[in-house]
């Protein structure tokens, strides 16, 4: 046999290629062969014991091992380069490798040895088993069943703390995260945690069917809490929660569950942590040691296979992290207002009793319908009991009442005329209570529904001139007046004109008869 280990450890002692080539007795271009492929693979000195002639030519000639049967050798490398890319599967290449075959006029391995040799070489030369796993496909969650805790710098009491886990099945790199409660919050905030420290976004995430991210998951329907829907809408992902009673669907993160609990959450044990950040330190710096600790049966870490093999397959993050959002479901009151958390949020009137889902933000709060937004209002921090209403959502007669202001009846005033402006400017001035002065001034506006702005404005004119103390009433019954004496004057120009229309009489002579002359 070659001696492959003696070559390169000469090559690694900067022996030349005749030098290296006259102490194993292999010719140059062999020499170089291997040398090469040792490079290309990463094979480096020092080498491990484990690391014989005979293991490291099954590592850099793995097709030798198959020449013996007559088959086609397989190009490994292509194999797990190309089970890499998206939708390429196993049985796509061996399809591929068939048509090879006959084209060539080989003799090609069944799918069963095709699939069985892949995977003896990746699992024990690659960092990533490709067959079941695509890269950056899924990102697996779950909170660890043990627990660590945090102490209470004043009463020295143990308070419970719950570790968050998220593993990338392919790489196997796992993000953990302690966190004191497990609800909602915590649940979304150690995801954007987790995608910020992967540095992208896997295209599912599998989660357990926890009450904080699913409401209902059966054979037949999944809803999920649409907090946690809206967060994979924004990263652009899917929730794929597992299979009720079904472990096997997310066990890489089970796995990594127990590991964490035994390199982490039992390593930490005699750390004295007194807060929820302290510990979080604590907690990372572990998890940096689990991350980066060599694999037993390959060589490599999770950290290396991720940056290696895949990372580059991760979708990237958004500018911003997703905005922590709460939806509640309400029932719009009569006075078509929302209540949420004591304060209140008008929505249009035609909703009256409906209920509706509101989003609740730190800056805004939404209210939809049918999932379409009906109204948006700046949220009202403070007082309890305060009110945010827009004038659009009021029925018409509510919105007369609100916009029965001072302000309102001058600005109407002015669009009538001087005469009127001054009447309206007595009235506000002259009452010891505006609101009943308003109600007066809004109560002769509703003349212009039989009056006109002209004849409003002459009523005006001539109270102005009969009295220093013009009310809204004798406007009202100037106005009335005016109307009964026009329609009179105009009656009587159309009688005059009917008498004074006269024709012409033709007498008995015109028609043959005599004339009767005196």
């Amino acid at each position: 046999m070659i001696r492959y280990r003696k070559i390169l450890e000469l090559d690694h002692d900067k022996i030349s290629l005749r030098g290296i080539a006259a102490s194993t007795g292999n010719s140059r271009p062999k020499v170089t062969e291997i040398i090469e492929r040792a490079k290309n693979k990463g094979l480096v000195c020092p080498l491990e014991e484990e690391m014989t002639d005979q293991w490291i030519e099954e590592f850099l000639f793995p097709e030798k091992t198959m020449e013996g049967s007559g088959r086609q050798p397989l190009d490994f490398d292509y194999i797990h380069k190309e089970l890499a890319k998206p939708n390429v599967t196993l049985s796509l290449l061996h399809h591929e490798y068939e048509a090879e075959c006959r084209a060539n006029q080989k003799i090609p391995y069944s799918y069963r040895s095709f699939a069985r040799h892949y995977s003896n070489y990746a699992d024990k030369y690659k960092a990533t088993l490709r067959i079941r796993r695509k890269l950056g496909e899924i990102m697996e969650v779950d909170w660890a069943g043990s627990t660590t805790f945090i102490l209470d710098r004043d009463t020295g009491e143990k308070l419970k703390a719950y570790v968050f886990v998220a593993t990338l099945p392919c790489s196997q790199l796992s993000y953990a995260e302690a966190t004191l409660s497990m609800d909602l919050h915590s649940w979304i905030t150690a995801h954007n945690h987790a995608f910020k420290y992967f540095d992208g976004v896997t295209q599912i995430i599998v989660p357990d069917n926890l009450k904080t991210g699913v409401t209902k998951h059966t054979s037949k329907e999944l809803i999920l809490n649409p907090t946690y829907r809206e967060m994979a809408d924004y990263y652009n992902t899917v929730v794929m929660p597992a299979r009720v009673r079904s472990p096997k669907d997310k066990g890489n993160v089970e796995g990594a569950v127990g590991v964490i609990s035994t390199w982490i959450i039992a390593a930490l044990r005699n750390t004295q942590s007194f807060s929820i950040d302290e510990l979080n330190e604590e907690v990372w710096m572990k998890l940096e040691e689990f991350n980066q600790r060599p694999f037993t049966r390959k060589k490599g870490c999770r950290l290396a296979a991720f940056e290696e093999e895949e990372k580059f397959a991760l979708s990237p993050l958004p500018i911003t992290p997703y905005k922590m959002s709460k939806w509640n479901t309400v029932k719009v009151r009569p006075d078509y207002h929302v209540s949420i958390e004591s304060m209140f949020y008008s929505v249009p009137y035609e909703y009256i009793n409906r209920e509706v889902e509101v989003r609740l933000t730190d800056d805004l709060v939404e209210v939809y319908f049918n999932h379409m937004r009906i109204a948006s209002h700046k949220r009202l921090y403070g007082k309890f009991g305060q009110l945010s209403s827009i004038h659009d959502h009021m029925p018409d007669n509510h919105k007369l009442f609100v916009d029965q202001t001072p302000d309102a009846a001058i600005e109407w005033a002015e669009s009538v005329g001087p005469s009127t402006l001054n009447v309206v400017q007595y009235i506000l001035d002259a009452s010891q209570t505006e609101k009943l002065a308003v109600q007066s001034i809004f109560s002769l506006k509703k003349s212009e529904r039989r009056y006109s702005k002209y004849e409003i404005e002459r009523a005006c004119k001539m109270i102005i001139s009969m009295t220093k103390r013009p009310t809204v009433k004798g406007i009202q019954t100037i106005l009335k007046n005016n109307k009964k004496n026009d329609a009179e004057q105009e009656l009587k120009r159309k009688t005059e004109i009917n008498k004074n229309s006269y024709g012409f009489t033709r007498g008995a002579a015109y028609y043959g008869g005599k004339q009767n002359d005196k």
